[in-house]
C-alpha cells in the first residue's frame, strides 16, 4: 500500500465529496491532504505543493475536469509519475476506457465505500511496484 504519510490531493467541486474521500483515506491510514474545489485550482495546488504524492480526483467539475486535469499531469514532466485516482459517477465502459488510456492509476465508482477505494489504491500500488 501506499506510505500513510503521503500527500493526497483530493478534487471535487463538492466539499461534502471532498470531506467524504478525505475522510475514507484517513480510515485507511492517510493522515496528510490538500484539496481543490476543481481541476484549474488542483493545478494550481500541484504547482504549489511539492509534497503531493497522490491525486484523488472527481470527474465532472466545473473549469476543469478530472480528465482533463489527468491528461494535463501527465502530459508534465514533473507530475507524471504522481499516481491518480478517478473517483465518480461516470461508469460507462468507454469513459472507464478514456480515463485509464489516458493514465488513470485507478478508478472507483460513487458511491463508493472505505473497502472499495482501499482496493483500488492496493491493485494500483501492486502494478506500479512491478
Amino acid at each position: 500500500m501506499f506510505d500513510p504519510k503521503t500527500k493526497i490531493l483530493v478534487v471535487d467541486d463538492m466539499s461534502t465529496m471532498r470531506k467524504l474521500v478525505t475522510k475514507t483515506c484517513q480510515r485507511i491510514g492517510f493522515t496528510d491532504f490538500a484539496e481543490a474545489a476543481d481541476g484549474a485550482l488542483a493545478w494550481e495546488t500541484l504547482n504549489t505543493d511539492k509534497d503531493l504524492g497522490l491525486i484523488i480526483s472527481d470527474w465532472n467539475m466545473p473549469n476543469c475536469t478530472g480528465l482533463a486535469f489527468l491528461t494535463r499531469v501527465r502530459a508534465d514532466a514533473r507530475y507524471k509519475h504522481i499516481p491518480f485516482f478517478l473517483v465518480t459517477a461516470e461508469a460507462e465502459k468507454h469513459q472507464v476506457v478514456d480515463a485509464l488510456k489516458s493514465g488513470c492509476s485507478g478508478y472507483v465508482v460513487k458511491p463508493f465505500t472505505p473497502e472499495s477505494l482501499t482496493t483500488t489504491l492496493e491493485a494500483a500500488h501492486k502494478r506500479m511496484a512491478k
